[in-house]
């Protein structure tokens, strides 16, 4: 019998302790090799630990313990001479077995059993009567369990290789799942659980009696239900969506989804009640859902509560948010800019700017070029702390704070320095767009120094930001509003916006936190410093 340690590997340059997130196998389990065991968490990001050889695994910290590198985490005894042993419980984890080494001829019972699913799963064609299993696939190198945010096909349901069979959400993103086979679909997990990576989803059971089955049902379906199904097949409508659709009467096909790939979501189905609000009251027959919808907000003293489970994204988003209020000296300085040379240039060159880049001239290409410049002259509100160290960062790349029907994320433009006007429009067209559709990828949410946020777009006037962390500082824009000021003796009106610079105070000092907000001010007041470099 050969005992191998495994350790706390290193899992960055200024990362010097790790806390066990959750064991993906139990004490005594039977692991081969490469096979994740357990995910670490940082200060920074999660990790996943894999088996360095097949065995038996032996557990010697438990989870929430913070360990350092090179500890000792687990064993794996391994036995050279037992073949027959070590494929037996390799197949127990996903059977949900208990048993971990009962009696000899049990092993034998399991092994013989099997041998069968591996040809299986490997040619459902041609074995009709096998289900092909489907399990949460690896989504990002941090990610280690995914929550089933919705099914867009129910539990028999005929499903066609491709098409998209349930909506998944981690804690940085939302991902979805296609089928993989063609048959009659068996779900196994329910819309809210929360499943680890590997685990079983859901069944697809070909064969010809399923396949068979649909098509009869959908045959007559031209008479009078062709267009609603195609409407949820088209746009994945998820099911509460559906679920309002149908109350209120209106058909999918005519409402606009905003989730990925035009999935119609709850609040798109929420929204659409407006319209078929305003035609109910022709017909007679709409006439009964208003009645029964009357008494819901009729009660004017209720006391109704509702609860809903937080998305990992919202968990983690909370999570990260309280640790930087906590591990942080924050402080935030204010400053007031006049926007009207902004506004000048944009009402100036707008149409002949969107002519050759075919793209808007915005607000916020002018704050990240501003923020760029500022940054090269103050480069402490570009670093980060990292344990006793500094890191400066020679590359400006600028995280934009995007608000999404799932909660805040924040891509980044990579080298904002150099990028142009029109480069930086274009890109941050390109995020939005890719964050209100649930598509962004996690290269493209991590590794930004220097964050801007707009409160103003939802009428903010003034905002206290929390730094993105492990980033030092973070830029609040507001809204604008004409305001009486005095202008080289005189009072006139200019258009104003608050902006508000949060950041570390452990690293950064006043001095140069305002320097750098006042340096923003002038470079946005005076445009053409950005333009001639000044």
């Amino acid at each position: 019998m050969a005992e191998i340690e495994i350790k706390v590997p290193p899992v960055g340059e200024s990362i010097t302790e790790v806390t066990i997130g959750n064991w993906f196998k139990n004490d005594g389990d039977f692991v081969k090799m490469d096979e994740v065991i357990c995910g670490l968490d940082s200060d920074k990001a999660t990790f996943e630990l894999t088996a360095e050889a097949e065995g038996v695994l032996h557990i010697k910290a438990q989870e929430g313990d913070t360990l350092n590198i090179g500890d000792l985490i687990a064993t794996i005894e391994s036995a050279s001479n037992g073949a027959s042993k070590e494929t037996a419980p390799k197949q127990e984890a996903p059977a949900k077995q208990s048993a971990d080494a009962p009696v000899e001829a049990a092993p034998e019972k399991v092994e013989a059993k099997t041998e069968e699913p591996a040809p299986a799963v490997a040619a459902v064609a041609a074995a009709p009567g096998k289900a092909y299993e489907m399990k949460v696939p690896a989504v990002g190198e941090s990610i280690t369990e995914v929550t089933i945010a919705s099914w867009s096909k129910k539990d028999g349901d005929h499903v066609e290789v491709d098409e998209i069979l349930c909506e998944l959400e981690s804690d940085k993103a939302t991902f979805e799942l296609p089928a993989e086979a063609a048959g009659t679909l068996r779900i196994v997990g329910k819309e809210g659980d929360t499943l680890p990576i590997g685990a079983l989803i859901c069944t697809i059971e070909p064969g010809q009696g399923a396949p068979a089955a649909q098509p009869a049902a959908s045959a007559p379906a031209p008479a009078g239900n062709t267009p609603a199904d195609k409407g949820y097949s088209e746009k994945h409508t998820s099911p509460v969506a559906a679920k309002i659709l149908a109350e209120k009467g209106i058909d999918p096909k005519d409402v606009n989804g905003s989730g990925s790939g035009g999935r119609i979501m709850k609040d798109d189905a929420l929204k659409a009640g407006n319209k078929p609000a305003e035609s109910a009251p022709q017909p007679a027959a709409p006439a009964q859902p208003k009645q029964a919808a009357a008494p819901a907000p009729a009660p004017a003293g209720s006391r109704g509560q509702r609860r809903e489970k937080m998305s990992s994204l919202r968990k983690t988003i909370a999570r990260r948010l309280v640790a930087v209020k906590n591990e942080t000296a924050m402080l935030t300085t204010f400053n007031e800019v006049d926007m009207k040379p902004v506004m000048d240039v944009r009402s100036k060159f707008k149409d002949k700017f969107k002519e050759k880049h075919e793209v808007g001239l915005g607000f916020m290409s002018f704050f990240v070029k501003a923020v760029t410049v500022a940054l090269k002259d103050f480069p402490v509100i570009n670093a980060n702390l990292d344990g006793d160290e500094l890191i400066f960062n020679d590359f400006s790349d600028i995280s934009v704070a995007v608000s999404t029907p799932r909660g805040l994320v924040v891509p980044v433009i990579r080298n904002a320095e150099t990028l142009s006007f029109a480069a930086i429009e274009k890109e941050i067209v390109r995020l939005a767009v890719r964050a209100r559709d649930g598509k962004l990828g996690l290269d493209e949410m991590s590794g930004g120094t220097f964050t801007i946020t707009n409160g103003g777009t939802f009428g903010s006037m003034l905002s206290t930001p929390i730094i993105n962390a492990p980033q030092s500082a973070i830029l609040g824009m507001h809204n604008i509003v004409e305001r009486a000021v005095v202008v080289d003796g005189q009072i006139v009106i200019r258009p104003i916006m608050y902006v508000a610079l949060s950041y570390d105070h452990r690293i950064i000092d006043g001095k140069d936190s305002v320097s750098f907000l006042v340096r923003v001010k002038q470079l946005l007041e005076d445009p053409m410093r950005l333009l001639l470099d000044m």
